[in-house]
């Protein structure tokens, strides 16, 4: 939940809490406790647009995790695919 999350906003921009409910098919009391993690971690931050809307957007530190759990993920799979049951 916390890649999709990161995922979310790396690739769709800044997006109000609604929108990444919905891009990450979670509820929204799910999503605003990984959220506020993230935010924690410095991976997402928290910006208020024209006074009152608040919109959550990924920090460059969460595009370079982004970078390297998609390099991780393809290596894995290669592995996976050589891998052969006897």
């Amino acid at each position: 939940m916390y890649i999709s999350t990161l995922e979310a906003l790396a690739y769709n921009g800044p997006l109000i809490l609604t929108r990444v409910t919905y891009k990450t098919n979670t509820n929204c009391t799910q999503r605003k406790a990984i959220l506020s993690d993230l935010i924690q971690k410095a991976l997402v931050e928290q910006r208020t647009l024209n006074k009152s809307k608040v919109v959550y957007a990924a920090t460059p530190k969460a595009r370079t995790i982004l970078s390297y759990f998609t390099e991780l993920k393809e290596i894995l799979q290669i592995e996976e695919a050589s891998f052969q049951y006897f």
